[in-house]
């Protein structure tokens, strides 16, 4: 399971949600591996890429940038600001403003300029043509009197008119002047208000990047206690001699050695006949290569596969109830799955094919410690069900290779089921959560009901 998801780089939603938060974090730190060394995979290529010489371009047309370099042989770089002689960052930004602030009412003031111009204009010209249509209208008047009268008269009006147009442009231009200087402050205090409140948003960009760096932290504190936690559980298996009860288990049932002997060498000596079925939910692969280990306390070598798989591969999650029946009937009962050890009777613990909402009605008046084992329907293997003092916790047993394992929290390989619940009631299953399995969960009905398993 766990190398079907290293190679897809994807985990079921369903299964993820039956992971807790130490499975996560174990599991996060083993993709977080494999994406570094698929990174490094590919770092190899491109540096085997890049020493290849380029093809040579030709000079011709080829456009070119010179940089200017400083006295210590760099390229030189000025930053706003930090020059000797410089003014400060926020004296140039508030120079800028007002600057922009003072242009824009420039502007505005012209324009409000040419149309009051404009007005003065038009008013003060159709002054003119009416008095001089006045003019010409009293023109019998002119015959009877002293033409130089009239010119003096007519000039004399001119001059008057002259006179107020002067006053009324000296006070359009000030009124021009008041409404360009209120605009200037307006627009003044308009930028500086954005400018305020773009330094707001720079500071609330700094403590959500602060925020995001500190997450970062914790989630690398998780991850190398993810991997601490994995080397230990190494450590402790080898110092505890599993590797090597495995090895003696192995050696107590020569008969599963033999099955998968027997069928390897059928299946390198002639293909499968049409007549023969294969087992339900199952496909025939290729045999597994094989090495040679040596256990550390025994001198008994142990002949194991390198793929930790049987010749049949299956689905890559059960499908159905009757696939979980038909997988446990054909796999886990020749391994004495949910049985007691060298007994025939079944273990307290196992409950068989039950929900998770069952576990914990049946977990809910039960001792801190308490535990349980069901089938899993979202994997081939298990759940282990365990009583905390605050509530449940649910840890995922691989079963889908020749051994068990937690999925993600503890890399120890047992033989069989009841080595694992064995194993655990004297070691805790993680340490931050200090689980160790203390008292069987027993089934609520003295028949046993365990889903069809035994039936």
């Amino acid at each position: 399971m766990m190398q079907q998801i290293l190679r897809d780089m994807y985990v079921e939603p369903e299964l993820l949600a039956e992971l807790n938060e130490e499975q996560k974090q174990i599991l996060f730190y083993k993709i977080r591996q494999e994406q570094v060394r698929r990174w490094k995979e590919h770092e190899n290529q491109e540096d085997g890429w890049e020493r290849c010489p380029p093809p040579p371009q030709p000079e011709g047309g080829r456009k070119r940038v010179q940089w200017l370099y400083g006295s210590d042989g760099e390229v030189w770089v000025w930053v706003m600001g930090d020059a000797p002689g410089d003014k400060s960052y926020e004296l140039i930004i508030k120079e800028l403003i007002e600057e922009r602030a003072w242009r824009q009412a420039q502007l505005e003031a012209q324009e409000l300029w040419r149309k009051k111009e404009a007005e003065i204009k038009q008013k003060f010209r159709d002054a003119v043509a009416k008095e001089k249509a006045r003019l010409v209208a009293g023109k019998w008047k002119e015959e009877a009197e002293d033409r130089k009268a009239a010119k003096r008269e007519e000039e004399r009006i001119q001059e008057e008119l002259k006179k107020r147009e002067e006053e009324e442009r000296q006070k359009g231009e000030e009124e021009v002047r008041r409404v360009e200087e209120k605009r200037a402050r307006e627009l003044y205090i308009s930028l500086e208000q954005e400018r305020k409140k773009s330094e707001q948003d720079n500071k609330e960009w700094e403590e959500q990047l602060r925020r995001s760096k500190e997450a970062d932290e914790e989630m690398k504190k998780k991850a190398r206690w993810a991997r601490d936690e994995y080397k230990r559980q190494s450590i402790r298996a080898i110092e505890q001699g599993h590797v090597a009860g495995l090895s003696g288990h192995f050696q107590q049932q020569p008969h599963i050695i033999r099955r998968h002997s027997t069928t390897i060498e059928q299946t390198a000596k002639s293909p499968p006949c049409s007549e023969d079925r294969p087992r339900p939910g199952l496909q025939p692969a290729a045999p597994p290569l094989y090495r040679r280990r040596q256990s550390r306390r025994h001198s008994t070598i142990v002949t194991q596969p390198l793929m930790d798989s049987p010749a049949w591969v299956r689905c890559p999650r059960p499908s159905s109830r009757e696939s979980v029946i038909s997988w446990f009937s054909e796999d886990q009962k020749p391994k004495r799955a949910g049985y007691e050890r060298n007994s025939d009777t079944i273990a307290p613990w196992f409950h068989g094919i039950i929900t998770r909402e069952e576990s914990e009605k049946l977990l809910k008046d039960e001792a801190e410690g308490s535990f349980l084992v069901r089938v899993s329907e979202r994997i081939w293997g298990y759940t282990l069900s365990y009583r905390t003092a605050a509530g449940f916790k649910h840890f995922l047993i691989d079963a889908s290779g020749d051994y068990y394992s937690f999925l993600g929290v503890d890399q120890n390989r047992h033989a069989t089921l009841t080595d694992l619940i064995n194993f655990h009631k004297e070691e805790v299953i993680t340490t931050t959560g200090k689980e160790l399995l203390q008292e069987a969960c027993k089934q609520a009905s003295s028949s046993g009901d365990y889903g069809g398993l035994f039936s």
